[in-house]
């Protein structure tokens, strides 16, 4: 398959090691783009939610992806987010083209890039981490479910469905939240007159420009691989936001699941469902009192 040439790609909130990461959707469009540079722009790794009993063949897929661009000298930048947060303490380190940072400081085509995750702006992560964490258990719980819901629904020929992404687009608070992230990420850059800001941490892929009455900037914001499937890239000096939804990607059979691996990962996610309901199952109904 024809790789596409990609100058800058910036990809964020994969959450490895847990059940709502598309991995396999990933793995395919990394597959079929050259970048020259790479942003690993937080929480691609959930170290919160890791666990040694779901690590699917896939996962490991996109590790193996990574460190071969970087065996072939491609400048992988790895900046840390909440959910990897323990990388912290390697801020600093490089070996050949492999560098981990909190943010990184860019100049693309003479305008000035400031990239970073942007777990700083959340309230919750500053005052209350051991409720941040509490919501990431119930949102990959709500994935969990959301799985097991549409693995039934496709028996019977019934199309996919978001409940989180559903929830989230229905709740003002997190609108809110939302607006006000931009509103501050925004507001930062410009006042440091940055011509780009690069977030991730909301799972809400956006491109657009900001004017304040101190001046403008592009914000921009590279998704996930739960729910949105996006990634940002830059080509022809221009900035675009890819999304797997809306391209129709020619499947690699070189290097595609066999048959029998697809079965093996369904049966291992199904069962490692039912332990996660089990426990609610198993649990003694309560007699009312009339």
């Amino acid at each position: 398959m024809k790789k596409r040439p990609v100058d800058i790609v910036v990809i964020s909130d994969v959450h490895l090691g847990t059940y709502g990461c598309r991995a396999k959707e990933l793995h395919k469009y990394l597959k079929s783009i050259k970048p020259e540079k790479v942003i690993l722009n937080g929480d691609i790794i959930d170290v919160w939610q890791f666990s040694k009993r779901y690590w699917p063949k896939s996962h490991m897929k996109i590790i193996k992806l990574i460190t071969s661009w970087i065996s072939n000298g491609v400048e992988v930048h790895y900046i840390t987010g909440n959910h990897d947060e323990m990388l912290r303490k390697f801020v600093g380190f490089q070996m050949g083209s492999f560098s981990i940072s909190n943010k990184e400081l860019l100049n693309i085509d003479g305008k000035k890039t400031w990239i970073f995750h942007g777990d700083v702006f959340d309230v919750t992560m500053q005052h209350s981490k051991s409720i941040a964490k509490l919501g990431a258990v119930g949102y990959d719980s709500l994935i969990l479910l959301n799985s097991l819901i549409n693995f039934f629904a496709s028996k019977f020929g019934k199309g996919p469905i978001s409940m989180s992404k559903k929830i989230k687009n229905s709740v003002k608070s997190a609108v809110k939240f939302i607006n006000n992230f931009e509103k501050i990420a925004s507001d930062i850059a410009i006042e440091n007159e940055y011509d780009y800001v690069i977030c991730g941490h909301i799972h809400q892929p956006e491109i657009k420009r900001i004017e304040t009455e101190k001046g403008e900037v592009v914000y921009m914001n590279s998704g996930d691989w739960v729910e949105n499937l996006t990634a940002l890239e830059y080509f022809d000096g221009t900035w675009h936001l890819f999304s797997f939804k809306d391209n129709f990607l020619v499947k690699d059979d070189t290097d595609a699941d066999t048959e029998e691996d697809e079965i093996l990962e369904t049966k291992e996610l199904f069962q490692n469902m039912m332990k996660e309901f089990q426990p609610v199952m198993k649990q003694p109904k309560v007699n009312q009192v009339k």
